[in-house]
């Protein structure tokens, strides 16, 4: 019986963690693990409490079977920029705030943007459509995991 319990507990918490990829949120720790791990990152622009797209491209697309299988092949930074201040600790909003300065100047929500280990801008991809099509997604994918 202990160990049919095991084995269930085991394949629950296999199950659960394989449901969400391993994102980042530190841009100079995403840089340090993409030159350690010759990886392309992907930078991703949410706002998590706010913006409609990204609730639906994080269901569609980030919790896709087919992006957790390819998230590895990626280092995964997520930059949040909510309107409520108090979902991140001050100095992460701050630094968020400051991302999206410098790197997505238009504000467009969602932003993915796939830059190499320096954290140059290789490609981008901004919206999501109500159409739900991800096709555009995988297709960037295929061109950022080019990246060095």
């Amino acid at each position: 019986m202990k160990r049919l319990l095991f084995i269930l507990c085991f394949a629950i918490v296999t199950v659960s963690n394989a449901q969400e990829a391993t994102w980042l949120t530190d841009f100079d720790q995403a840089k340090k693990v993409a030159k350690k791990t010759n990886k392309p990152i992907l930078m991703y622009f949410t706002g998590s409490d706010w913006c409609g797209p990204c609730k639906m491209l994080k269901k569609d697309f980030w919790q896709n079977p087919t992006f957790l299988k390819q998230s590895t092949d990626f280092v995964l930074l997520e930059v949040d920029v909510p309107f409520r201040e108090d979902i991140l600790t001050p100095e992460q909003f701050k630094k968020n705030k400051e991302l999206q300065k410098k790197y997505n100047k238009e504000g467009a929500f969602p932003t993915l943007l796939a830059m190499d280990a320096n954290g140059k801008v290789k490609e981008s991809i901004s919206a999501y459509s109500m159409l739900r099509d991800t096709s555009g997604y995988f297709a960037f994918l295929d061109k950022a995991r080019a990246i060095k």
